[in-house]
């Protein structure tokens, strides 16, 4: 191995070390007593030294040595670790990291050697009042060099070169690097409580062959230079019998093969490639399907639809190697919320839910600064003072919370504090102070829009500035930056009890589905992601049904009145176009904006398809309507649509239009506030059956080739995920039936399924009904009690007796949310 890649691995496996130590500090620092985090702490650093000593980043070595010094103390129970302490080893955490990064860019370690941060740390090594001396009860002995490798290679494993380069010290210097021990800590009572070393010994003391102070006794031989293996010394000094050495051995073998490492070091640079190249498989799996669709081969149509298959397959599984857990940015919040704390002079805890949620590593990258503002704004400005806290009842120590999780095809992530929350009356008058609206209309505001007001340019509320935030920037860039990948962002408080910010963001950006619309004779995609529903308008209704509003054409979609934008007029494809006037059917795409939705009219709806994102040039990256392109499957070039810059362009969100258009809207839905508005299909027999339609998520229809059993399970693979299928005709009928009822796949001569797709408690599934028949408004005050199971109750609509579904009870009967594996609930439900 060349010396630029052992600095190239050196660089890698220090980098991923330092995160670790960030956290593992700040843990430390509220529980001093968990050794064994101190000891990794400890092990970290030294083998920085010991490694920049063998490589000559002699600066490099000078700092982390004199961090090992202090860690030795409160490694040995000598010194207590304390904020102060915490905070200059988090100090030298961060001039290592600095100095690796000047040996990235240059080879040498830089000019800066930190005298100051040095001498902090020397003086910190001093005991102080609250420092309590104990017997050392230390996790590893002084790190010798020799010890270590003789450690290492007892019974026979050998020294890996790269534990030599790490420990290229003698013992005699490597020694002398620590702090100095006292003689009391040579002696064999104190030597028999030192841990175990090496594997093989922890082995045999696990396994009752000997016992601790055994191996200490076999350790303290080697290092006076018997040069055997562990486990003979053991038996050469009558403390261990041969074949139990020989069992140790054979018992360590097994565990080495069994951990044995199942992943590899990729390059970035490389899974880019790869990415690229699947994104141009998938073009010519788009262009082979095109073809085949029009050619009457069967031998064709039969490769097409392999290709189709492996294409898909290995498009899922290389965009899985980009997928990292978002706990690889978290893992350095702890650090931030305390710094930022401690600077405030608070007390924050930090919590952090579903770390595990994995996103595209363009994803990640892209979020990692407006989280990381969120973070330090929730403890500036969200959570109170201790002393305050306790005032209102609450106490001395905040909590901040994040939240990850999928939810339809998307990742959710929530900042919640239990701080303050924020004053509605407040923001107002700082928002008319400021000329961001008038009196008149922010007396109109709701408070939802009140509170996402802080994310305009230069708009705070602060009381004064300080170094973490309060000039009134900072929000309005999250806001901006999560909206360029296609997100969301949207803000939630509640007057002295806290806040949460939401953040949508896309899994991925690389290979999108999208809608394929034609305009002008030009083909469009819009990402999936922004689309909630397809209306089309014969001629003839459309004439009437499109009404206009203070200029605006708007459409009543089940009473409220959906602003229209017309893509041929605002892309300028058509001359003197006017809306409305035409003779043909009006198809509207209904999208969302924002947490605005409209409908973009367009020409013709193709079909779904995934598709390659490509970037635009530089002369069209200025360019609001369009978020990159991609090549179809005849080989020609569509523009991708950006939703939310196509909304402002059109000012669909927009101060003056959008408040026209929202106060007609507010007056529609004040004269229909008593109604609600339901989904309609067919039940068992005659029956109608309900729900509202605010607990749908997507009206779909699988063909019968697409249901698949896991085991007894329908299932369907949906928009990248395994959707379970839950039957609503066996969810309903009586146990002893249900308890008969055949665990088979459906007829394959049986129509499609009417599937309504939906999400309850962060669970997504499929409700398979008979028949769909229509989406209403009415009122539902004529209720009356559930005659059965899985019904909330009854009640009319429409003039005729509804049932009205209960659809945590379904979850239950079908045992999809508790998640039990009572065999015949599970076969009534999902499978059946």
């Amino acid at each position: 191995m060349s010396e630029n890649e052992i600095v190239k691995d050196f660089l890698v496996e220090s980098y991923e070390n330092l995160d670790r130590l960030d956290r593992d500090l700040v843990g430390l620092e509220k529980n001093p007593k968990d050794t064994g985090a101190l000891a990794g702490v400890f092990r970290t650093i030294h083998t920085i030294k010991g490694t920049c000593g063998f490589l000559g980043f002699a600066k490099l070595e000078k700092v982390a040595h004199v961090g090992e010094s202090l860690l030795t103390l409160l490694r040995d129970g000598e010194l207590t670790l304390n904020p102060e302490r915490t905070t200059a080893l988090l100090g030298m955490v961060d001039a290592v990291r600095q100095m690796l990064k000047e040996i990235e860019s240059s080879g040498q370690d830089g000019e800066n050697t930190y005298p100051e941060l040095r001498e902090t740390l020397t003086r910190l090594q001093t005991p102080v009042a609250g420092d309590t001396t104990v017997a050392a009860s230390v996790d590893i002995p002084p790190p010798s060099p020799a010890t270590e490798a003789q450690a290492d290679t007892v019974a026979g494993e050998p020294v890996s070169p790269s534990k030599q380069q790490q420990n290229p010290l003698p013992e005699k210097e490597a020694e002398a690097a620590v702090a100095p021990r006292t003689e009391s800590k040579k002696k064999n009572d104190d030597t028999a409580r030192k841990p175990i070393r090496g594997k093989f010994g922890g082995v045999m003391v696990e396994r009752g062959f000997v016992q601790a102070g055994d191996i200490a006794l076999a350790l303290q031989e080697q290092e006076k230079g018997d040069r055997r293996r562990l486990g003979e010394i053991l038996v050469a000094l009558g403390l261990a019998k041969q074949e139990d050495v020989i069992a140790a051995q054979q018992i360590l073998d097994t565990k080495v093969r069994d951990t044995a490492p199942e992943t590899i070091r990729v390059g970035v640079n490389l899974l880019d490639k790869l990415m690229t190249l699947v994104g141009e498989l998938v073009l010519a799996r788009n262009q082979l399907l095109q073809i085949s669709n029009t050619v009457e081969d069967a031998g064709l149509q039969a490769v097409s639809q392999r290709m189709n298959l492996i294409a898909t397959e290995l498009q899922e599984e290389v965009m899985k190697t980009r997928m990292q857990p978002i706990g690889n940015i978290w893992a350095q919040f702890p650090r931030t919320v305390r710094d930022v704390a401690l600077g405030c002079g608070k007390e924050v805890e930090i919590e952090m839910q579903g770390k595990e949620t994995e996103i595209d590593k363009t994803i990640i990258e892209a979020i990692k600064d407006p989280l990381t503002h969120l973070v330090r704004n929730s403890v500036d400005h969200g959570i109170e003072l201790p002393e305050r806290r306790v005032q209102v009842g609450k106490s001395r120590t905040g909590r901040l919370t994040l939240r990850a999780f999928h939810e339809g095809g998307q990742v959710n992530i929530e900042i919640s504090d239990d701080g303050a929350g924020l004053s509605g009356d407040r923001i107002r008058a700082k928002a008319v102070e400021r000329g961001v609206v008038t009196a008149e209309q922010v007396a109109r505001m709701s408070d939802r829009e009140i509170f996402n007001l802080i994310f305009l340019p230069g708009f705070s509320t602060a009381e004064k500035v300080t170094n973490v935030s309060g000039r009134g920037v900072g929000m309005d860039v999250v806001k901006t930056n999560v909206e360029k990948i296609g997100g969301l962002v949207d803000l939630q408080s509640t007057l002295g009890k806290g806040t949460t910010v939401r953040v949508k963001i896309p899994l991925t950006l690389a290979i999108i589905p999208a809608l394929v619309v034609t305009c002008a004779n030009e083909r469009y995609a819009i990402p999936q992601v922004n689309l909630l529903e397809l209306v089309r308008l014969e001629a003839d209704h459309a004439r009437t049904a499109i009404e206009m509003v203070h200029g605006v054409p708007v459409y009543r979609l089940r009473g409220r009145l959906l602003p229209l934008v017309y893509l041929n007029r605002e892309l300028q494809l058509t001359k003197g176009f006017i809306p409305g006037n035409s003779d043909n059917a009006v198809n509207i795409v209904v999208l969302q904006a924002d947490d605005r939705q409209f409908g973009l009219v367009v020409d013709e709806i193709n079909d779904t398809e995934e598709i390659v994102v490509k970037p635009l040039r530089k002369q069209l990256k200025t360019v609001k309507t369009f978020a990159g392109s991609s090549i179809m499957g005849d080989g020609k070039v569509a523009l991708i649509l950006d939703v939310l810059g196509l909304a402002q362009r059109a000012n669909v969100v927009g101060e003056a239009r959008d408040r026209a258009v929202s106060d007609k809207i507010s007056q529609s839905t004040e004269a229909a506030s008593d109604k609600q508005t339901f989904l309609l299909f067919a039940g068992l027999g005659d029956s109608r059956m309900a729900i509202p339609l605010d607990t749908l998520a997507r009206l779909e229809e699988f063909p019968v080739s697409q249901v698949e059993m896991s085991g007894n399970d329908w299932v369907t693979q949906y928009r990248g995920q395994i959707l379970p299928l839950v039957r609503l005709a066996v969810v309903l009928e009586e146990r002893r039936h249900r308890l008969r009822a055949l665990q088979a796949p459906p007829a394959a001569d049986s129509g499609p399924l009417q599937v309504l797709v939906m999400h309850h408690g962060g669970i997504s599934f499929g409700l398979v009904v008979e028949r769909i028949l229509d989406i209403v408004e009415a009122r539902a005050d004529v209720k009356s009690k559930a005659s059965r199971p899985a019904v909330l109750y009854t009640v009319v609509i429409g003039e005729r007796v509804t049932e009205l579904l209960d659809i945590p009870a379904i979850l239950q009967i079908a045992g999809v949310s508790t998640g039990h594996s009572d065999a015949a609930t599970k076969a009534a439900g999902v499978a059946n």
